[in-house]
């Protein structure tokens, strides 16, 4: 369902779930008036089919997709491939490629899904497997050292500036955009949060906003909080602690706990996120597109009243011991994964892998009892350019690393040969048919597409419209929030995230007295480094990535 045609019907008073119920036959008219009768054309069917086939795979309640799986999955999607490609073409080429392995996930899965590809194209490919702690580390030694090593990488949109910036990446051909069909992303990840100075280098793989997860049995009658409804405010998650206490969880039996928040926070700079999720409700004011920076000078926001607030909100949970024990040493896998998924925890938020796994995943017990929504708001926001707080609801969906990419680097730019095979590997991997399994399975990835928000064919795989209603909705409310946070694209941010884990760090452990002063502590190595990479570059940097 194309977002200006959401948009417009929700102005006109539809709710989301009256839209969303009617989207898939909607978007069935739309195809067939826009393509006529070649809307049912054989073409156009196998596409259908080819969908609804990988849906199948394994199937939602079959267990865990597994290798076999994955390479199912790649080798049914090759079609788009085969009308670019000749088999054999790259029969010598040999490609490197730079990724993740978080949670088994990431690569692990690329491997499977590129296996036919390198089958078919006679290509092979080495890989660079890290963890998320260590990513930030190994890509910024790579940059400072001038030993790229690799040809395809998975990276983040936030490192554009780093890498794009400084003419490491190749740009995309258009035959790949053709290939991979980048008009059906969702809007907000196209021009300008989807290129860099004018030009595309990201295939994107993945939407990534954090969004709410929430446990329904612990809400409405007779339930375990004795609260009719979950929180929208941050400022109410204190009274579910204060009510869960001494209470057990109704699945397993354990002790229950409030929201969990991730306090080991040290995780390559990705943990910042988590703060950032309360921090955007009280500090991202309706009408200024900044809330990390001040976009002038460059001087955090970090430490001012609303950045403290939310810093002031954990401190106050720890001290009421309203976190699970050892939650110290919890970091973002942990609060999602072992403890949510696993029955700990009535709520938390995370990006969309909390959806896809709830359902999918052997591990998860909370499936049948999980509800999504946008992050939760606050009651009041700050000003930054007034310095004052302002008495009104506000919510700001934190677009929390804008989502992941494939990239090319430009060390396979002179020879054409070794680029075709390189974003040939990579537009597999973007495709849009392939992209539909990795947004309902789990992956690491979570919606993105326009497509992906037809819940029918989520339906048939498996899901119940309820789930689908909630989990999509969540994503799709987000991408489009008027006052959605969005996070700068500029050099250096991941440094300015992973010295503020290691602040909030000591702070959560007492090393300063106050909320104040850890948040003092931050923006001062936030001067530091925007000094050390160039302050009128940043200011400059910064303008362009929120489109000022």
């Amino acid at each position: 369902m194309k977002l200006g045609l959401y948009n417009q019907l929700v102005r006109m008073g539809a709710s989301r779930r009256d839209v969303l119920k009617g989207a898939a036959s909607m978007a069935a008219v739309a195809a067939a008036s826009s393509a006529g009768l070649g809307a049912l054309t054989g073409e156009a069917s196998a596409q259908d089919n080819v969908r609804a086939e990988i849906l199948k795979i394994p199937g939602v309640g079959k267990g865990s997709p597994t290798d076999a799986d994955w390479q199912k999955v790649g080798e049914l999607c090759l079609g788009a491939t085969k009308a670019n490609v000749k088999e054999g073409e790259f029969a010598g080429v040999e490609l490197t490629f730079m990724g993740l392995n978080n949670q088994n996930l990431h690569n692990f899965l690329f491997r499977g899904f590129l296996k036919p590809w390198e089958a078919y194209t006679g290509a092979k490919i080495n890989w660079i497997d890290l963890a998320q702690a260590d990513y930030n580390a190994r890509l910024q030694q790579s940059i400072a050292t001038g030993t790229v090593d690799f040809d395809i990488l998975q990276m983040g949109a936030p490192f554009e500036g780093d890498t794009a910036g400084r003419g490491l990446l190749d740009e995309m051909p258009d035959w790949v955009a053709t290939q991979i069909e980048a008009d059906d992303l969702v809007n907000y990840l196209k021009a300008p949060v989807g290129t860099w100075d004018g030009k595309t280098y990201r295939i994107t793989i993945d939407g990534d906003c954090h969004t709410f997860a929430y446990r329904k049995d612990y809400f409405g009658d007779g339930s375990i909080s004795g609260m009719a409804d979950v929180p929208k405010h941050w400022e109410d998650f204190p009274a579910l602690a204060t009510a869960l206490a001494g209470k057990n969880d109704p699945i397993t039996g354990t002790p229950a706990f409030g929201f969990l928040d991730p306090l080991k926070y040290q995780w390559g700079g990705f943990g910042f996120y988590f703060l950032g999720d309360r921090a955007s409700a009280y500090a991202k004011h309706p009408e200024d597109a900044a809330w990390l920076f001040d976009p002038d000078t460059m001087k955090p926001r970090v430490n001012n009243p609303a950045w403290v607030q939310a810093i002031q909100d954990v401190f106050d949970l720890v001290k009421a011991n309203a976190y699970p024990p050892d939650q110290l040493n919890a970091d973002p896998n942990a609060t999602a994964f072992s403890q949510f998924l696993g029955g700990t925890g009535a709520a938390l938020c995370w990006w969309g892998d909390v959806g896809s796994n709830a359902r999918t995943s052997d591990t998860s017990v909370v499936g049948d009892v999980v509800g999504f929504s946008i992050n939760p708001g606050a009651k009041r926001v700050y000003n930054a350019k007034t310095s004052a707080w302002e008495e009104k609801e506000n919510f700001a969906p934190n677009m929390a690393y804008i989502g992941w990419g494939v990239y090319v680097t430009s060390r396979v730019s002179a020879d054409e040969k070794k680029r075709k095979a390189a974003w040939s590997a990579a537009a597999h991997l973007g495709g849009k048919d392939l992209s539909l399994w990795t947004a309902a399975y789990p992956s690491g990835f979570q919606p993105y597409r326009n497509s992906h928000f037809q819940y029918a064919e989520w339906e048939a795989a498996g899901y119940d419209r309820a789930f689908v209603e909630d989990y999509l909705g969540s994503n799709l409310d987000s991408y489009n929030h008027p006052n959605a946070a969005i996070e700068p694209r500029i050099p250096g941010i991941f440094q300015y995230y992973s010295i503020a884990e290691d602040e909030l760090v000591k702070g959560v452990n007492g090393q300063y007295p106050s909320a104040q002063a850890t948040a003092d502590a931050i923006a001062a190595a936030w001067e530091k480094i925007t000094d050390q990479i160039g302050r009128e570059s940043q200011i400059k940097l910064y303008k362009a990535s929120l489109g000022m």
